[in-house]
């Protein structure tokens, strides 16, 4: 008796990039308004339910199809988180609910930054950037929830600040792993 054995060889492109791309352009927009460079206004919220949420739902899904738990996990939470944020905002303008306290807020940010220390152990096994990019966002999680909690305007800065260079590294990781792929060869280097 023969046997036959068909095997399936994935071929899609990684997605990860592309989820990269929208953490990294919600979280530097959102965090420039933080900084104290413009007005929380339609262009965040859009940013964050597009790019944040949408985007990163998607590419969680996909990273999923190709048995990646890390990136299914990531991606897919921090699209809920970005969905979920801009409807604590919207929302009570909507007349739907009331809006949450600076001390609800400063919990709703804290599990975020317990949860991301999670990832983040995980990420020990990965590259530097990875390792470099969850850590800050463990920072930028762990300063809104202090801003919150306090009322600080300079803590508020303070994680603005640190939120453009988080997002700014996950748009590097993003671009070295596109160039990799297009290059064949590194020429960002990921650690």
């Amino acid at each position: 008796m023969e046997n036959n054995m068909f095997v399936a060889k994935d071929e899609t492109a990684n997605p990860g990039p592309l989820g990269l791309v929208g953490f990294g352009l919600a979280t530097i927009l959102l965090n420039l308004h933080n900084a104290g460079l413009f007005a929380l206004d339609t262009m965040i919220l859009a940013m964050g339910l597009m790019m944040g949420g949408t985007v990163q739902i998607i590419v969680g899904i996909m990273e999923w199809k190709k048995n990646n738990m890390f990136g299914t996990m990531a991606f897919t939470s921090y699209g809920a988180f970005w969905i979920s944020l801009v409807f604590l905002l919207v929302l009570p303008k909507l007349g739907l609910g009331t809006a949450s306290t600076p001390t609800a807020m400063g919990y709703y940010l804290s599990i975020w930054g317990i949860y991301s220390f999670g990832l983040f152990v995980a990420t020990l096994k990965m590259n530097k950037a990875m390792i470099f990019l969850f850590a800050s966002v463990v920072v930028l999680f762990a300063l809104l929830a202090i801003a919150n909690f306090t009322g600080s305007h300079w803590v508020h800065t303070i994680a603005g600040i640190e939120g453009i260079i988080c997002g700014a590294i996950a748009l590097y990781i993003a671009l070295a792993q596109l160039y990799q792929d297009v290059y064949k060869k590194s020429l960002l280097p990921l650690g």
